[in-house]
Order: C-alpha cells, then sequence, then structure tokens
C-alpha cells in the first residue's frame, strides 16, 4: 500500500530470547552455532501506518522466540535488528546500514508500495534477501521487476478487492442498481474501484456509478464526501479505505444515515477491525479479514496460540499484518533448511537460500501458503459477511469465506485487466 508516513527515526535492536538446545540440523556447523542469524527489520511504528507495522512487528517477535525456543534457524537463534520505516529515501539508508554496518543475514518488512518501489532495485543491486509484508514491487498493477534473484513480495495489493468484489455479487447480486465507491487517492484505491466495475461487467450486473469519491491518505475529515454520497443514494458503496480514515467515515457515514439501507464492500477493513464499532457499523457488510481472521472458527492450534498471547500481552486483537510477517520469517525458514539440506549440512550462500525459497510451502498462521517461482507470495484469504451480534466491541464475521490467492491473484507474466476479463472466477 503507498502511504505517506510522517515518523521519527528510531532504531531498536532485540535480541529474541528462547530456551531449548541448539540441536541444529544435525550437522549445523560450528561457525553457526556461535553466531545468531540476524533478521533485519525495517517496519513503520509511527505515522498512519504505525499500528500497522507495531502488529507486524509483535507478530514477528512473538515467531522468533517460538524458533529460538526449538532449534532457531538451521541451528542459529534468531536476533532481530529494527529500523524504522518513513520516506523512501530515509528507508533506503537505513536499509544500507542494516546490511554494511549491522550486516544481518536477510531485510524483512515494508509496508509501503512507494518504499518497496524504491527499495526492491536497492536490494536486488545488495544480493540481500529482502522479504516484503505488504509493499509490492508492481507500479500500479504493472510488474517492475519481473525476474527478482533476491526479493520476494507479498501478494498483489488487488487481491483483497477482487475477492471482496467476488462476494458482492455472490450475496447482493439483484439487490442494488446504484453503485458509489470513496477510495484512497493513490493507485491502490484506483485499481481496487476500477476492479469491482470490471468484475460487476464481467458478471453482468447491470449498475449506474453515481458517485466517486477520493480521499488523500491520512485525511480525517470526510464531511464533504459523506454528503455528496448522501445525495447521491447510491443502493452499494464500495471503500477500500484502510487506515484510521475508514472508522472515521463508517461513523459520519452512519450519522448521515447512509447505513440504513445501502450496502457497504470494505474489503480492507480487518486492518481497523477493532475500530470498527458496532454503533457505526451495518449487519452485512462484506468486510476483508484477508490473511488472518482472529476469530476464525476453524484457526489452527498455531493461530490459536498466537492469538491468546497477543490478547493477553497487548489486550489487542491483531489483524493480517502480524500473519504478513509470520509468514516471511517462515518462507525464510523453509529456504535455509531446503539450502541446508541440500548442502549437506553447510551452511548456504546467500544465493543458495534465495534460490531455495522460490516454490516452498508453509503453513501460515491464517492458513496455506507459499511462494511463487516469480517470488510473489500466495496465500490464504478470510472475507465475509459481518455482524454486530457478538462478544466484543466490534464487528466480526457471522460467516466466513476462504479463497486461496491463486484463484483471486493474477498467474506470473500476466496482465491484471486481461486477466480480469479472461479468467473464470468462481462465485
Amino acid at each position: 500500500m503507498e502511504i505517506d508516513m510522517h515518523t521519527h527515526t528510531r532504531r531498536h535492536t532485540l535480541k529474541a530470547i528462547g530456551a531449548g538446545a541448539l540441536a541444529g540440523f544435525g550437522i549445523a556447523p560450528a561457525f553457526a552455532q556461535n553466531r545468531p542469524l540476524k533478521i533485519g527489520v525495517i517496519a513503520p511504528r509511527g505515522g498512519v501506518a504505525g499500528t500497522v507495522g507495531e502488529c507486524g512487528l509483535r507478530g514477528l517477535q512473538w515467531t522468533a522466540e517460538k524458533l529460538n525456543a526449538g532449534n532457531g534457524i538451521g541451528g542459529r537463534k534468531i536476533e532481530l535488528v529494527i529500523e524504522e520505516e518513513t520516506s523512501p529515501k530515509d528507508s533506503i539508508e537505513r536499509f544500507r546500514k542494516l546490511v554494511l554496518q549491522d550486516k544481518v543475514d536477510c531485510v524483512q518488512g515494508v509496508v509501503s508500495t512507494g518504499v518497496s518501489l524504491a527499495l526492491a532495485p536497492a536490494a536486488e543491486d545488495s544480493r540481500m534477501i529482502t522479504i516484503f509484508w505488504d509493499g509490492t514491487t508492481q507500479d500500479g498493477v504493472k510488474e517492475t521487476m519481473p525476474n527478482p534473484r533476491y526479493v520476494f513480495r507479498s501478494n498483489d495489493n488487488e487481491c483483497e478487492a477482487v475477492m471482496a468484489s467476488l462476494l458482492a455479487i455472490k450475496y447482493f447480486k439483484g439487490q442494488f442498481k446504484t453503485i458509489a465507491g470513496i477510495n484512497p487517492d493513490y493507485s491502490y484505491g484506483r485499481n481496487n474501484w476500477a476492479a469491482f466495475q470490471a468484475l460487476l461487467k464481467k458478471f453482468g450486473i447491470e449498475h449506474t456509478v453515481v458517485s466517486e469519491q477520493w480521499s488523500k491518505v491520512g485525511n480525517l475529515d470526510l464531511t464533504s464526501n459523506v454528503a455528496v454520497l448522501k445525495a447521491a443514494k447510491p443502493d452499494l458503496i464500495f471503500s477500500s479505505l484502510l487506515f484510521a480514515d475508514l472508522p472515521v467515515f463508517m461513523k459520519q457515514a452512519h450519522a448521515a444515515g447512509l447505513t440504513s439501507n445501502t450496502k457497504f464492500v470494505l474489503p480492507a477493513a480487518g486492518w481497523q477491525h477493532t475500530g470498527l464499532k458496532k454503533d457505526s457499523m451495518p449487519e452485512g457488510v462484506i468486510f476483508g479479514h484477508n490473511t488472518l481472521y482472529f476469530d476464525h472458527p476453524q484457526a489452527s492450534p498455531v493461530q490459536r496460540e498466537f492469538v491468546d498471547w497477543y490478547v493477553n500481552r497487548f489486550k489487542d486483537y491483531p489483524h493480517w499484518e502480524a500473519d504478513r510477517a509470520y509468514f516471511s520469517l517462515m518462507v525464510y525458514k523453509a529456504g535455509v533448511e531446503k539450502a541446508l539440506a541440500a548442502k549437506s549440512g553447510s551452511w548456504p550462500s546467500m544465493t543458495d537460500i534465495a534460490a531455495s525459497m522460490a516454490g516452498v510451502e508453509v503453513q501460515s498462521l491464517g492458513g496455506r501458503g507459499g511462494m511463487r517461482s516469480d517470488h510473489i507470495a500466495n496465500q490464504t484469504y478470510h472475507q465475509g459477511l459481518s455482524t454486530n451480534n457478538n462478544r466484543y466491541d466490534f464487528t466480526t464475521l457471522a460467516r466466513v469465506d476462504s479463497m486461496y490467492s491463486d484463484q483471486i491473484q493474477k498467474p506470473a507474466g500476466a496482465d491484471f485487466w486481461e486477466w480480469l476479463k479472461t479468467s473464470s472466477f468462481k462465485v
């Protein structure tokens, strides 16, 4: 997600402490047992994305502690070296510091698309394995790095919009004729809104757009947008707002009476789920939790363990950024283990590990995941119809729909818009 962040630079080094013997892979080399495996992390802890980065860092800390309580990675304990994500220029400087001064073994993190687009070429030039939590290497929907060797990235940003659009067609078909959008005023918001309309057209859903509203990231005064939407009287509103502006919008929309008879599609609401309170949220919203729904009734034992730890430690409920952090570290671990096996226990090079990560499969907190050969992640997505009938003070899901991202993400090398036109989607 492309964002504008204004934060103070901070550097934190956390040594994840765990118990347990260094069993290694049976043949772990002596030097590997004597030096920790340094994981550099670049993530926001302030500004509009501060809560997002904080959730990811908590997820990473828990994962590192859990691994260190066992064998670490390849017999080496994990040490996290954390730097702040701010502007592209400053984040690249911190990346270089991690590589040249801290001599990390891998870099993970990054939420902003603007930062990841600037950072990816520097990571390739440095030959440093770099795994983005949410940042992409797409300019809009065009891939700028088709054959990376050391850079690995998250799913396409448009996955959540494609899934939410399919669910809107599934649950709301025949119940709306007029639609409106209020979305972030940059490529993410514009692509999501365009994808929604493209899928309505593909499925023959007749509709009329009665209003298009755009909001800059960080704008919390949405009263004029709400007034225009109220005057337009849409049957359905699609919004990919995803920062603190989303709870503000829903509160103002509710106060204006927009939530009484209007259907809502919120593909990225999960980032703000605890801020979307019952008193301003209607029932039956298409609500995207994406790769982690904290209250999934069929959650895996490891997700339940993580959520319990998170709730007890922070008195809060995690969202999908924690899963992205967990996924990134587990993909790296799988690559190291695969490369170690190929080298008969000798510690592999950066190039060996990067080559081994392509094609690995892991079980992430939210479900099945893997890294495609083009270094783009596949993960399990969770969205559904919302409800206020729960034990929390915020909205949850009444029904969970789950899809693997190979159903909602364009294949390697494909044009996104052409793929939308020609692919067969299940509704």
